[in-house]
């Protein structure tokens, strides 16, 4: 065997170093996955994994609408020139979109209204929402919207309302806000646009407080609208399967935080989810 000069062995040993530290540099990268599965989709630092957008196409404008801060998106911090109550224009109407694509998760996060209001406030008061199975990334973009939306003037719940991508087979009670078939709740008639969700025991409006989102989506099969740990909306059979996710801005300041998601390989019984 011939022996390797020293410069050579040394030389080569350096590279090897490099390459592991590389590796452990871009292992650490990763989000890491907690006890219970989820892991962090928005680090809290700055925007990797994600894009933004809005109806007026400047990048420096979606910035100040979306402003990251203590670890939380806030939606709104200042009222842009132009966005102002009442301006049809709406420009900073927006997203922040995932750069993947999603199928079979669980999302959570977490989010409590500011005081600001903009843009169309006067039509959809406190207004904002989750999007999932983004199909295109227009504003509005095609795909399923779990609302956000809270109306002061009457006290009125709309977060767990479904947007979008319909037709969807999905039950209602006389009042048309879902109900499970158990509950009286009936195969309604296919239409577009909202889907109620029922009135929740309890949620967080104008009171500086935190509202729990989850939402269970399966592919095509079905999604489950969870507020403060109680279902308050359900559907099933869409006509997709998977997309983007997006987060938005529509007519309210409000803070997002703690988004993590937990995927699966496989569709998982809808029955495990609503013991």
């Amino acid at each position: 065997m011939k022996n390797i000069p020293v410069a050579k062995s040394k030389n080569c040993i350096i590279v090897a170093m490099i390459v592991l530290f590389l590796v452990a540099c871009g292992t650490s990268k990763k989000a890491k996955k907690s006890s219970d599965g989820f892991t962090k989709l928005f680090n809290g630092k700055n925007w990797d994994g994600w894009y933004l957008k809005i109806r007026k196409e400047d990048p420096e404008l979606a910035k100040k609408v979306f402003q990251i801060e203590n670890g939380m998106v806030h939606v709104f911090k200042e009222v842009p020139e132009g966005s102002e109550v009442g301006n049809s224009d709406n420009p900073t109407h927006g997203l922040f979109y995932t750069n993947k694509t999603y199928s079979k998760f669980i999302l959570k996060f977490e989010y409590k209204w500011g005081k600001n209001i903009a843009n169309n406030y006067q039509q959809f008061q406190y207004d904002a929402g989750l999007y999932y199975h983004v199909v295109d990334d227009k504003i509005w973009p095609t795909g399923i919207e779990y609302q956000v939306r809270y109306n002061p003037e009457n006290n009125k719940n709309h977060t767990g309302d479904y947007w979008g991508l319909a037709p969807y087979d999905w039950t209602a009670d006389e009042n048309n806000q879902f109900a499970f078939v158990n509950d009286g709740g009936k195969l309604q008639a296919a239409k577009k646009g909202e889907h109620l969700a029922k009135t929740p025991q309890n949620f967080n409006g104008l009171n500086d407080q935190w509202n729990q989102c989850e939402v269970i989506v399966m592919a095509n099969k079905y999604s489950i609208h969870k507020l403060n740990g109680e279902i308050v909306n359900m559907a099933t059979n869409f006509v997709i399967s998977e997309g983007k996710i997006g987060f938005q801005s529509e007519t309210g300041e409000l803070y997002y935080r703690n988004i993590r998601i937990k995927e699966f390989d496989e569709i998982v019984p809808m029955e495990q989810f609503l013991n």
